[in-house]
């Protein structure tokens, strides 16, 4: 006969309870890289937004734990090195600067083929990558490049064309040698004798500097952070429109490794990220225009009469893009028709339809 005694019951519920198995939290190792320091904008968010917002995410369940090892700066790779480096596996989660891929990377050309339409980094986001997840071929160009695409990053209100000489009119740019990066350097072939120079964002303060260039294509939050102001002081204000240039993508491999619970976390916040990056460009546009002056700059706004005339005298960059997907066997009229018509939606009108041949 067996006898329970209070000790004894006291005794088997706690062995019953130590029995029970315990979940441990999983900790999983990422390696975000970017070439472009950490005070540039996307940067600085991906470290103060998306990071702390997947951990808390994860956090409710408890079941994963993010490991972050964050490399920017070239520590790993250059600006233009991010979509080799996580092809390559150098990094699990890449920031990729889209401009500088436009052979491998054809659809997300497709705002930068479009300029004078929307001046509003939010409206211009949420519509590439409604695109995205609507169409394939943004996807299937990232996974012939071993990568996940999660969302697109928009981090500028609208490219202006900054000067080492004051400038007054389009025509004040006749003539020059502008700095751009990609695809933006087609803009230039509606001014007349305009040679566009290749670079990126960290160059473009020596560019300038040295006089390889005299103007530089970049926006004025990008201008008060890298300090144009110190060596080309005159901004023409030609609003030639908000570009998506940032791209954060993951390693195929890497991704297809991670549990389903983190997959959907990164997806979300990805999104969260693109409209709260978009958003903060809108808030310091203005402030970044006047920190400009502030800093010795002078701003000329350009008539609508003379961006109508820039515009119209440029190729039709739009439907050269288009066909380009088409050939590719992508919907890329299509597409362009479906953007615009995001944007119009949103309260953007071009000064030019790109529709139309």
């Amino acid at each position: 006969m067996k006898i329970w005694t209070k000790n004894g019951l006291v005794g088997a519920a706690l062995a019953g309870f130590i029995a029970l198995p315990v979940a441990a939290e999983e900790n999983i190792s990422a390696v975000v890289i970017d070439g472009y320091p950490d005070r540039a904008l996307w940067v600085k968010e991906f470290t103060n937004f998306f990071i702390p917002e997947v951990d808390k995410r994860l956090a409710e369940s408890g079941n994963y734990k993010m490991n972050w090892q964050e490399n920017y700066g070239g520590s790993i790779v250059k600006p233009k090195g991010v979509l080799e480096g996580i092809q390559l596996g150098l990094g699990d989660i890449g920031i990729v600067t889209t401009i500088f891929h436009s052979s491998k990377l054809p659809s997300q050309g497709i705002s930068g083929s479009t300029p004078f339409v929307a001046s509003d980094s939010r409206a211009v986001a949420k519509a590439v990558d409604e695109i995205a997840r609507e169409y394939p071929a943004m996807q299937n160009e990232f996974a012939a490049q071993n990568q996940v695409y999660l969302a697109t990053g928009v981090v500028l209100d609208t490219y202006q064309i900054f000067c080492t000489e004051p400038v007054a009119s389009v025509s004040d740019l006749e003539g020059r040698k502008i700095a751009g990066a990609g695809l933006n350097l087609r803009y230039l072939e509606g001014i007349k004798d305009a040679a566009g120079v290749r670079g990126g964002l960290t160059d473009f303060y020596n560019m300038l500097q040295t006089g390889l260039v005299d103007c530089g294509m970049l926006w004025p939050e990008a201008a008060k952070t890298f300090k144009i102001a110190e060596v080309a002081p005159y901004m023409l204000k030609a609003d030639l429109g908000a570009v998506n240039s940032k791209t954060i993508t993951v390693n195929a491999d890497y991704w297809a490794g991670l549990p389903d619970e983190v997959k959907d976390v990164l997806k979300a916040v990805a999104i969260d990220y693109r409209d709260h990056l978009a958003g903060i460009a809108m808030d310091r546009a203005a402030a970044s225009r006047d920190a400009y002056v502030e800093a010795g700059g002078t701003v000329v706004e350009v008539s609508d009469e003379d961006r109508a005339a820039w515009a119209s005298a440029m190729p039709n960059i739009a439907q050269e893009w288009a066909a380009t997907l088409n050939d590719n066997g992508e919907q890329g009229t299509e597409m362009l028709a479906a953007y615009l018509s995001k944007l119009q939606d949103a309260g953007f009108t071009g000064v030019r339809d790109w529709t139309v041949e």
